[in-house]
């Protein structure tokens, strides 16, 4: 398990972009499991949509990235490095992610070839797919 400090020294992001509040689970360079707890104080909830709040589907694409991230740049060897996207595939989102979710992500290393790589990614909320994404990277 890592807590939000130690995913801070792996990732480089911070509020508002950190979307990983723990992560659960690690294999590196292979699998990672993240949470995100989603609460109304998030500032993308007071434009997106008022009255009726739903996360932004492009940041639990960036929260299951992040999550990946977390797995490629765990090792030793790639600390300090910065994992940008370069492509999405597959994208489908299932269901609205609205406050008082806990999001939980898991991202799975597909390939990985010197400095660019892909993840399969998926989020679930209580046990129920919410999205799910091929994402493409290269490390900078």
């Amino acid at each position: 398990m890592l807590s939000i400090t130690e995913i801070q020294n792996i990732i480089i992001h911070r509020y508002p972009f950190l979307l990983v509040d723990r992560i659960i689970e690690i294999e590196p360079m292979k699998r990672a499991v993240g949470i995100k707890n989603v609460t109304i104080n998030e500032s993308f909830f007071s434009g997106h949509f008022p009255g009726r709040p739903a996360m932004p589907q492009v940041l639990i694409i960036e929260a299951m990235s992040q999550v990946g991230g977390i797995a490629i740049l765990y090792p030793d060897e790639y600390r300090g490095a910065l994992a940008y996207t370069v492509g999405i595939e597959k994208g489908k989102f299932i269901k609205d992610v609205v406050p008082g979710d806990q999001l939980r992500m898991v991202a799975e290393v597909i390939r990985m070839r010197r400095n660019m790589g892909k993840i399969w990614a998926q989020a679930f909320v209580d046990d129920k797919i919410v999205a799910e994404a091929e994402v493409r990277f290269a490390l900078g």
